[in-house]
């Protein structure tokens, strides 16, 4: 009797289960119906945007559907009509027109279909492949992950470039700014770096916000060149497109990367560039009547750049381990970072490579300004074997910068400042590295020991390149395995370096000879 009684409860609860289940269904399916059913009218039409009356619903970044398949986002809720930022060419739009809601937000669509391809932030494909197979989309607008589900960013991202690696050095999980005036490079070493993650199991994103066309045309066809497409997804918001894309370009980017990072993947973003980012939202919020502040940008605009960054971390292994690696460029104007939007990503960020137009000038490429440039947790995932020379390397630089500047007074200088200075003009020259062609960490290694050793310092300055291109292909040859643990992150031993520095010293002595 009681075994009946407990199988008839049983199925009572079983059918409240699904009673239940199938009138919350019917409940959201109504809801839905009359979400989609809510409909407004075109008040007002401008470059990028429109004014709608009616939508008296509508929410926050809400997606509103015009005709002629035109998609907006709600951005304004004001009073008596909504400000509605236009994701598309607004030609065919007219007043009166009836615009209707669609009770979601933008997202983009995300997953190992996107690797090797060229979309729009809002998904759309650009390189003429068809339709992105996806069946996964996430919000462009999310929560950046909490304090407690990071971790401490220990793991270095590798750059191929000696003066960055060795001097200021990135972490996987890390915000590292670029910023340099127009033409000193700035896209340029984000493209080292992506060329370099090859084989390194990094997801690399490039994100182009107000690009010309032929420039993200050039960046793509280097990325294909150089075979980094099959592990590079490029985000494309020209500056022929309208301000609307242009502003929700590097937050779909980021979602992107976030699938991949919550999937225990490492992901490097490239957002190039934030400058005219906030120009676009400049735009945008002076067009829709929002008030101006500092250079017209509105108050919120630091706001802007601190949720798109805040979003790069390292999760901690039980929620995967992955990480979200993002290297924002800002462009500054004669050289001035105290600038508004560059004071701003400095504060947000954990350092910043600056880029020197001076240098630039000079011909060392890149032109990467080692004394006004940081990083503020890369030291902690710099490999062991950059330890020993980093140091030196760094103080040695400083001496030089300092002493050579003293010395354009045509003052005598004693033996030893003459020295010191000839020696950093080397190490200046060791810097100096051809584009495209990232170095493996342990040939940067040897490079630079010999440089803050003196080995250098009998060789002339125009020979330099030569002779540093023969000792590392020396010791690729010589000493594979050392290499190869070097490489691999492993701490170098007493007797190691000693066998590293040996090798340095009678190889460029041979060569003198």
């Amino acid at each position: 009797m009681e075994t009946t009684n407990v199988n008839q409860k049983t199925i009572l609860q079983t059918v409240l289960d699904d009673t239940f289940e199938n009138l919350e269904q019917l409940v959201e399916r109504q809801e839905f119906e009359l979400i989609t059913q809510e409909t407004g009218v075109v008040d007002f039409i401008g470059y990028g945007i429109a004014r709608v009356r009616g939508l008296p619903g509508v929410r926050s970044e809400e997606l509103i559907r015009f005709p002629h398949g035109l998609m907006g986002m709600a951005f304004n809720l004001d009073a008596d009509n909504v400000g509605v930022v236009l994701l598309g060419k607004s030609d065919k739009l007219i007043n009166g027109m009836e615009a209707r809601r669609t009770g979601r937000v933008l997202d983009v669509p995300v997953g190992e279909a996107l690797l090797g391809r060229v979309i729009d932030p809002t998904g759309q494909p650009l390189d003429g492949r068809g339709i992105v197979p996806s069946n996964k989309t996430l919000p462009i607008e999310r929560e950046s992950h909490s304090i407690m589900d990071r971790a401490p960013v220990t793991v270095p991202l590798q750059t191929g470039i000696k003066s960055i690696d060795a001097l200021i050095p990135i972490g996987r999980g890390q915000r590292e700014l670029i910023l340099g005036d127009r033409q000193t490079g700035k896209s340029a070493i984000g493209l080292d770096t992506i060329i370099n993650q090859k084989g390194k199991d990094v997801i690399c994103i490039y994100c182009a916000i107000g690009q010309q066309s032929s420039s993200v045309a050039s960046f793509i066809d280097d990325l294909k060149k150089y075979d980094a497409m099959d592990y590079s997804i490029v985000v494309v918001a020209t500056g022929e497109e309208t301000p609307g894309l242009k502003f929700i370009a590097p937050y779909a980017a980021t979602s992107i990367g976030e699938y991949f990072m919550e999937h225990g993947k490492d992901v490097l973003v490239i957002y190039d560039d934030l400058t005219r980012h906030s120009w676009a939202y400049r735009e945008l919020s002076l067009l829709l009547r929002r008030p101006p502040g500092r250079e017209a940008f509105p108050g919120d605009i630091f706001y802007l750049h601190s949720r798109l960054l805040e979003r790069a971390t390292r999760l901690r292994p039980e929620l995967g381990g992955g990480s979200l690696t993002a290297l924002p460029i800002v462009e500054t104007e004669a050289q001035n970072v105290s600038a508004y939007i560059p004071t701003n990503l400095i504060s947000i960020t954990d350092g910043q490579i600056y880029l020197s137009p001076d240098l630039f000038s000079k011909g060392i490429l890149p032109a990467v300004d080692v004394g006004k440039s940081v990083s503020r947790v890369g030291g902690k995932t710099q490999l062991p074997a950059y330890r020993t020379v980093a140091g030196d390397l760094r103080l040695y630089y400083s001496q030089f910068e300092e002493l050579e500047n003293f010395a354009r007074f045509g003052t005598r200088l004693d033996p030893e400042t003459q020295r010191t200075i000839e020696r950093g003009r080397r190490i200046r020259e060791v810097f100096k590295q051809y584009q495209f062609r990232p170095i493996p960490v342990a040939e940067q290694i040897v490079v630079l020991l010999a440089a803050t050793a003196g080995y250098f310092d009998q060789i002339g300055i125009e020979e330099l390149a030569k002779i540093e291109l023969l000792l590392r292909e020396a010791l690729v040859e010589q000493h594979g395995e050392l290499c190869q643990k070097i490489n691999k992150g492993e701490e170098l031993e007493k007797e190691e370096l000693r066998t590293l520095k040996r090798f340095a010293k009678v190889f460029l002595r041979d060569r003198k000879e």
